[in-house]
């Protein structure tokens, strides 16, 4: 516990990442959660957009840009996270925890005076631990990079690397569209962005970062799966080692993550899915290695990995105001 709660802001706190945040931060015992910013839904009750919050909070969203704080959460779109620094002043002491991909890759990771940590903590954590500003990263790019990130830093990716995804409809966000429609959602199952997903440019970093000699392809073929919440993924490659070496890797890169744990049984998406759990789950066929990897995309995938990084910026335990109940059922 700190001896004076943090005082957080929540920029964009109507949508589902902004929901998200709200939750955990309203229970954080060391948070305060002074604001909660809504341009569209300035004077309405938190509980009036986000109904599970009845009981709960009697906040109301203001249309103001708050100065008076600790840290900063901004669950805005892509694109509007830069926009938005850009026209608003920030005071310099302020922590900037951002949810949109604006600051994610190397070359665009400052603006001003502010640079932006990529906000991965199995990755980055005692980068994370000095940082001002956090770059939190993308769903797909979470699951995808904490199934490979232990073959990368022990420089055991050796060929192209095959992955298949799916996620929920919440990871398209709260704006209805035609393919998050619940009538066309419904017992449908589709694939989209076919190896051009966005996500892959930071997965391509980081495993560049890990292992700078790795330079072969990273195909990724995601899906839009039947049900809100949660991603599933599934990576192979060739690996020179049995599945007991693989095992001993992934226990020895995880032994201390505070989130990621390496199941020796199947992984299933109701295990994760409310919480801010990673488990990932390793089989041996022929010369590949299947990785699966399964995150909540709105906690660890999202809001839940901000909090984590807010934690680790201000020396709180890694699982403070994160010890979550999966659904189980």
């Amino acid at each position: 516990m700190v001896d004076k709660k943090i005082r957080a802001a929540i920029i964009g706190g109507a949508g589902y990442t902004g929901g998200e945040a709200c939750r955990i931060l309203l229970f954080h015992p060391s948070v305060e959660l002074a604001y909660v910013q809504s341009s569209s839904n300035a004077g309405n009750l938190l509980s009036d957009v986000h109904a599970d919050l009845l009981g709960d909070t009697d906040m109301r969203f203001t249309g103001e840009v708050p100065s008076d704080v600790d840290v900063m959460f901004l669950c805005v779109g892509h694109g509007d996270a830069r926009k938005f620094l850009e026209s608003n002043i920030i005071e310099p002491h302020v922590r900037i925890i951002d949810l949109s991909q604006d600051f994610r890759l190397a070359a665009g990771a400052s603006i001003g005076d502010r640079h932006f940590v990529y906000g991965l903590p199995e990755m980055n954590l005692e980068r994370i631990k000095s940082a001002h500003n956090i770059a939190n990263p993308g769903c797909f790019a979470t699951a995808i990079q904490l199934a490979l990130l232990p073959l990368a830093a022990a420089g055991r990716l050796v060929d192209e690397v095959h992955i298949s995804a799916a996620t929920g409809s919440t990871g398209a966000g709260q704006k209805p569209t035609a393919t998050t429609h619940f009538s066309w959602r419904h017992a449908n199952f589709s694939s989209y962005k076919l190896f051009t997903h966005q996500h892959l440019h930071e997965i391509g970093e980081s495993l560049v970062g890990l292992q700078p000699s790795f330079d072969k392809a990273v195909n990724f073929v995601p899906y839009r799966g039947d049900f809100a919440r949660g991603i599933l993924a599934t990576a192979y490659t060739r690996f020179d080692g049995s599945l007991d070496d693989a095992t001993a890797l992934y226990g020895g890169y995880y032994k201390d993550a505070a989130f990621t744990f390496v199941s020796d049984k199947a992984v299933s998406l109701k295990q994760v899915v409310n919480t801010n759990k990673c488990l990932v789950s390793l089989v041996k066929h022929g010369d590949k290695l299947v990785i699966t990897s399964v995150i909540d995309n709105l906690v660890k995938g999202a809001s839940g990995q901000a909090v984590q990084n807010m934690n680790i910026m201000f020396g709180l335990p890694q699982r403070e105001g994160l010890e979550l109940k999966p659904s189980a059922f």
